[in-house]
Formats: structure tokens, sequence, C-alpha cells
């Protein structure tokens, strides 16, 4: 079990139909998220903690959906 952190930027405008798809794909359970709003050029920010067996597997399922956007992550600590 490891415990990561996600930051997520995509835009705006396209972020309610990712985050459904997102929700279905994040099996481990959702620590802490904040939404942030979008800054000047349209571009809106996630970060979550989650707890996940399988991080890279997840992180290569997560890429796959989020084309028009980043995302990068960090394990805060491993179990």
């Amino acid at each position: 079990m490891q415990i990561v952190e996600l930051d997520i930027k995509l835009p705006y405008e396209g972020r309610g139909k990712i985050l459904g798809r997102l929700y279905e794909k994040i099996r481990g359970e959702i620590r802490d998220i904040h939404f942030f709003p979008p800054d000047a050029e349209g571009i809106s920010e996630i970060k979550m903690e989650i707890v996940e067996d399988d991080a890279p597997r997840l992180l290569a399922e997560l890429r796959k959906i989020i084309k028009k956007g980043t995302i990068t992550f960090k394990v805060l600590s491993e179990a």
C-alpha cells in the first residue's frame, strides 16, 4: 500500500467530464482532495491523496484519460 499525491492540471471547461472518468479509475481510497480555481490561462488544478496498491499502473491509466492536461505524482509513504 502506498499513499500517493496526484497533481492534475486540466482545462477548466473539460474538467467535469474528466473527473467522472477519473473517479471510475481510482480504485483506492481517496484521503484528501483539493480543487483550485482556474488561472488566467483557464487551467484548473486538482490535488489528491489516495491509498493505492499499484501506483504506476494507475498513473498509466490516468494518462490515457487526461490528454489535454498534465499529471504528476509523488509517493508520500509506503506501508
